[in-house]
């Protein structure tokens, strides 16, 4: 049997002796035998309720829990305008595919903690650290590209400096694994920088690519003000319907300078392959039980109810005599 206390063990120390030391004084000067069984229904209760709140459980020594928690997740999402272009599982933006491999990846390492950033004309952590895998998943499902009319070029190198800081600050005891997904695109004139100086920072991952060598238009994004229907994104010098290409050169170039694979995402394949070899939950001995632990707290608040019973039927009983007295 272990324990896994609701507040500090200090602190239960103060409150609950406290406690019992009052009680205890109120039995030795109880003035009836009545009065005296009160307290000590009292004292059984603090007595209970600090078994409760020790939340003993029991534990073979057998391993029963994921420790994911010594797995962190970056995903990296391109979320410029070539991000809505439609070649997607046929004429979906790629920003479908995205959101679809996240939540299978969630799936596949379940029990890691998750981080969501987003990059367009400026990088945002949307999501820290976390083992809430449903927050991530909302978060992707509401994302959407760079409002158009504030677009204004964009480097696939753009997300570099915030996760050399973040994987600075990272805990060098856990496994970090980094997926930067989007289609190479790169829409400014200088020359992207390199992610190699992140390669020792990180322990996997993948490069996931988004589109196709036919390209596909783009819905414009005109925020929440926009009204009627939306067009889409022209080309200044052709004056016909932009188009949007995956450049997988480029992103081959990033998986190199990180040291992971890279990976040509399509609707009709799994994602699962990006999650090969990474750990999360470890392989069971034969017999092994990962059902959570039985806690037995429940043992103590049967009697602990039966006395609140107890001590609130005095008190209704005290409270009417009182009333018929003073009505007399």
């Amino acid at each position: 049997m272990t324990f896994a206390p609701l507040m500090p063990g200090i602190l239960m120390l103060i409150v609950f002796g406290g406690l019992l030391t009052f009680t205890i004084i109120q039995i030795v000067v109880a003035r009836t035998s009545q009065v005296r069984r009160h307290w000590l229904a009292r004292t059984a209760l603090v007595v209970l309720l600090g078994a409760m709140m020790l939340r003993p459980v029991v534990n073979d020594g057998r391993a029963l829990d994921a420790v994911g928690g010594d797995v962190d997740v970056y995903f990296v999402i391109d979320t410029t305008s070539s991000m809505a272009a439609e070649d997607w599982d046929g004429d979906n933006p790629r920003l479908d595919g995205v959101r679809a491999d996240i939540a299978e990846l969630t799936e596949e390492l379940a029990g890691a903690r998750f981080s969501v950033t987003t990059f367009d004309a400026a990088t945002v952590e949307r999501v820290p650290l976390t083992t809430d895998a449903g927050a991530v998943e909302q978060t992707v499902a509401a994302m959407t590209q760079e409002i158009t009319g504030y677009s204004s070029g964009s480097s696939i190198s753009e997300p570099l400096s915030h996760l050399k800081k973040t994987l600075d600050e990272a805990d060098p005891n856990h496994t970090t694994i980094l997926y930067y997904l989007g289609d190479g695109e790169q829409t400014v004139d200088e020359q992207p920088e390199s992610f190699a100086p992140l390669a020792d920072a990180i322990d996997g991952g993948a490069v996931l690519g988004y589109g196709t060598e036919d390209g596909g238009r783009m819905l414009e994004n005109r925020g929440l003000d926009a009204t009627g229907e939306s067009a889409y994104i022209q080309d200044p010098e052709t004056g016909s319907d932009a188009i949007s290409r995956i450049d997988q050169d480029a992103l081959t170039a990033i998986a190199g300078q990180l040291g992971v694979d890279y990976i040509h995402r399509d609707a009709s394949t799994s994602v699962a392959e990006a999650a090969s070899g990474i750990t999360v939950v470890p392989e069971s001995e034969p017999g092994e039980n990962r059902e959570p632990e039985p806690e037995l707290y429940w043992i103590f608040a049967i009697p602990f109810g039966a006395l609140v019973l107890y001590e609130l039927a005095g008190f209704i009983i005290e409270f009417r005599r009182t009333r018929l007295g003073g009505g007399g």
